[in-house]
């Protein structure tokens, strides 16, 4: 860092000259900008009930002359105006602390959001445009709240995935340096290995990223999605076929012609065959299946592995989640879920332990013939 990015005491600088840590400010409504506008409001409410007052006055003043009232008759009209500005004056005011009460309730929430406290909510009452104005800013609050929990567990998640090829690639490195490994081919080739471990995490987050926010561009055209799955299925012969795991494939007889991106479909596809490999010890099988219906198309994975307990299959979608058996990022499921997302499809699994694990994904037939 550079020098005078420091303060004299040895502390480092932030943003406009500030020290690191940033020191708490309150960054709310200033506190003097809030009373006077509850002033002003309550001087155009006090004006509103003056001109009320006065023009019944001056109506009691109008019925007096014009019906010529004298005598004990006289004050009536009077006293029925100081006794009607009256309750108008105590109801004008109670209404005014009953809309003022959960406003500055709001107000005062809205600062402590602004200083970074998510957690704070405020209590739905008062005239019911002032409970819909709490009940949506406590939706929002939630909503800040889950959303920043979710950008911790992401950098604490993602840190922790790019720790383990780099310390391998830094250690290794090392040992070539310090002459504890040759320098001989197959060293190169396993440190080649990690960089494409980091290429591919970097390429799955950009994915993601590009997913998680819709602006991922897929370039559909009619496909053949029968052919798809038995080009899927045979890249996996040889891997299939060394672990003794078969992998057998139930279609229709016809073309299936979906308009479709068909990378992103592809990958999602090898994603779920090669989890299901993975997780299917040899002598088990694995189905891959596809049925036609008028609104959708649905592709099965079917295995008859180690399944996975409920809690598991409630999470497996989640970003960076991962079994206790799995070497993957925690990242393919998710991304997997979000391709098919974009496609209008939606993926479901179902399992059980000892039994096997079911993946769905079902993609619509909207707009095709």
């Amino acid at each position: 860092m550079m020098r005078d990015s420091w303060t004299r005491d040895g502390q480092p600088r932030w943003h406009g000259g500030d020290p690191w840590p940033p020191r708490h400010r309150r960054s709310g409504v200033d506190h003097r900008v809030r009373a006077k506008f509850f002033r002003r409001v309550a001087v155009a409410a006090f004006m509103v009930l003056l001109l009320a007052v006065s023009g019944t006055f001056a109506l009691a003043w109008m019925v007096t002359t014009r019906f010529g009232l004298a005598g004990w008759a006289a004050p009536i009209p009077v006293f029925l105006v100081i006794l009607g500005a009256a309750i108008l004056l105590t109801r004008a005011f109670g209404a005014m602390r009953h809309f003022a009460s959960p406003l500055g309730a709001v107000m005062e929430a809205a600062d402590r959001v602004a200083e970074g406290d998510y957690s704070v909510r405020v209590r739905e009452h008062g005239p019911p445009p002032m409970r819909a104005l709490a009940h949506s800013f406590n939706t929002m609050t939630e909503r800040l709240q889950h959303a920043d929990r979710q950008r911790r567990d992401l950098m604490a998640d993602l840190a922790h995935e790019l720790r383990t090829p780099l310390s391998v690639l830094q250690g290794r490195i090392e040992g070539l340096v310090d002459g504890v490994y040759a320098r001989d081919e197959g060293q190169l080739l396993q440190l080649l290995e990690e960089t494409h471990v980091l290429s591919r995490l970097i390429e799955d987050l950009r994915t993601l990223a590009l997913s998680d926010a819709g602006v991922l561009e897929l370039h559909k055209e009619a496909t053949d999605i029968v052919s798809l799955l038995r080009d899927v299925v045979r890249s996996f012969d040889a891997v299939a076929g060394g672990k003794g795991v078969p992998v057998t494939v139930s279609e229709p007889l016809a073309a299936v012609t979906l308009d479709i991106d068909a990378l992103p479909i592809r990958a999602v596809l090898t994603n779920l065959l090669s989890n299901a490999l993975r997780h299917t010890p040899a002598g088990g099988t694995i189905t891959m299946s596809l049925n036609s219906s008028e609104e959708h198309v649905t592709i099965a994975v079917k295995d008859t592995g180690e399944g996975m307990s409920p809690e598991d299959v409630a999470r497996m979608f989640d970003r960076f989640y991962k079994g206790s058996t799995s070497r993957g990022s925690g990242l393919g499921l998710t991304i997997a879920k979000n391709l098919v997302t974009a496609h209008g499809g939606e993926i479901a699994a179902s399992s059980r332990v000892g039994e096997g694990t079911t993946v769905k994904v079902m993609l619509p037939r909207r707009g095709q013939e």
